[in-house]
């Protein structure tokens, strides 16, 4: 029986990964898991995401005093302060993240062993994990500074 069953059984479908911020896949046992708070707290990612291709027309509206430009901006940061699922990030933009890397690491190795179904405890949207104060602080620099020193040079 145990070989029908291994003939035509169903086969449990293979857990894959992939970086939720550089789209880049993620070698199963590998990668890093950050919650919401802790991706929504670092600069480097916010200057990076407010000047990416897609976002930059709205980053330079934003700096030539544009409220629509502004409001996009806006909407990018609550869409991402938002998210309610832990991250899985790759090796390539950790850097990015003034976190615990071991840390990190050993959570994503918790979500390998469990198939997908661990998640840190404090997971979440950002507004649920941070004070007011700090959340207000990171909403205005994401959507008021990020960028600002790249637009300089254009």
């Amino acid at each position: 029986m145990a070989l029908l069953n291994s003939l035509f059984g169903k086969k449990k479908k293979e857990l894959k990964a992939t970086c939720q911020i550089t789209k880049e896949p993620i070698e199963k046992g590998f990668g890093y898991m950050l919650t919401t708070d802790q991706v929504v707290t670092s600069k480097r990612y916010w200057d990076m995401i407010m000047t990416e291709p897609e976002t930059m027309s709205y980053t330079i509206s934003h700096f030539q005093n544009q409220p629509s430009g502004t409001q996009m901006r806006s909407m990018i940061f609550d869409k991402y302060a938002s998210v309610s699922k832990p991250w899985i990030v790759s090796d390539s933009i950790i850097g990015y993240f003034e976190v615990d890397k071991q840390e990190a690491r050993k959570r994503a190795q918790a979500w390998w062993e469990s198939e997908g179904a661990f998640a840190p405890e404090k997971t979440g949207p950002a507004s649920a994990l941070l004070s007011e104060g700090l959340f207000k602080t990171w909403k205005d620099y994401a959507v008021l500074e990020a960028g600002r020193e790249k637009i300089k040079v254009l």
